[in-house]
This record gives C-alpha cells, sequence and structure tokens, in this order.
C-alpha cells in the first residue's frame, strides 16, 4: 500500500479523535481501511507460501505447494 493511502488513513484517524468526521470522511476511512487489511492479509499469505518445512523425514516442503497457492 502507497504511503499516502497510509498517512490518509492517520490523518482521518487523528480528525476523528479530534473534531469528528463527516459522512463522507466516514465511508473514505473505511475503505482506505478494507484496502490496508487487504495488502497486509496478502503480504501475510506470500510469505507464508514462501515457507519451507523439514519434515519428520528429512524432506523439504514448501507450504504454499503444501496447501495450494490459496489466495483470496
Amino acid at each position: 500500500m502507497e504511503e499516502d493511502r497510509i498517512n490518509r488513513i492517520n490523518e482521518l484517524y487523528h480528525k476523528s479523535q479530534d473534531v469528528g468526521l463527516t459522512e463522507e470522511e466516514k465511508k473514505e476511512q473505511k475503505l482506505l481501511r478494507e484496502e490496508y487489511l487487504a495488502a497486509v492479509r496478502g503480504n501475510l499469505r506470500r510469505q507464508l507460501n514462501n515457507i519451507d518445512m523439514i519434515e519428520k523425514d528429512g524432506s523439504i516442503s514448501n507450504l504454499g505447494e503444501k496447501y495450494g497457492n490459496r489466495e483470496k
């Protein structure tokens, strides 16, 4: 996620604590938060898909291959 979008999330948060948000700003805040969470979840999924596990028998299996690189 781009840094300017994260900065906007922070701006809206601080404004909501100080003076409150208009309905339009609340909608913008909700959309930005959803976008941020989707980015975090996507990054985590990609990291997990790149983990290699050493099995008890000594073989190495990749979690992404083992669980099908599932993306939502």
